[in-house]
């Protein structure tokens, strides 16, 4: 059991961004919904990033016309996530230890 929590911890920021990519595939965009923005929750009606999770959740749908009407990034914001996942999947499979090593490149080895 502490393996599984030392993998889990070392490898927090790719569970982290799975979760999030999952979450947006699952929640619907439409309708009143609990906001994390905090520039909305203050009253402020607009602010740059509004859209940007609603965006993502079309894409991940494949409906890009959509998606790029929500926020014009938002394809953008799923292909970095996507690399990002990519290159801590190949940095687990590179090291064969569990320490704690945030943000790491493995350069060098």
């Amino acid at each position: 059991m502490k393996k599984i929590w030392k993998f889990f911890w070392s490898n927090f920021e790719l569970f982290f961004w799975v979760g999030a990519l999952i979450a947006l595939f699952f929640l619907e965009p439409v309708g009143e919904h609990f906001s994390l923005c905090p520039l909305k929750n203050m009253g402020i009606e607009h602010c740059p990033g509004c859209g940007l999770g609603h965006s993502v959740h079309y894409a991940l749908h494949f409906q890009f016309n959509r998606s790029i009407m929500q926020h014009p990034l938002g394809l953008l914001a799923i292909v970095l996530l996507f690399s990002r996942i990519y290159q801590l999947i190949k940095n687990i499979f590179k090291t064969n230890y569990y320490e704690y090593k945030p943000f790491t490149t493995h350069s060098g080895r």
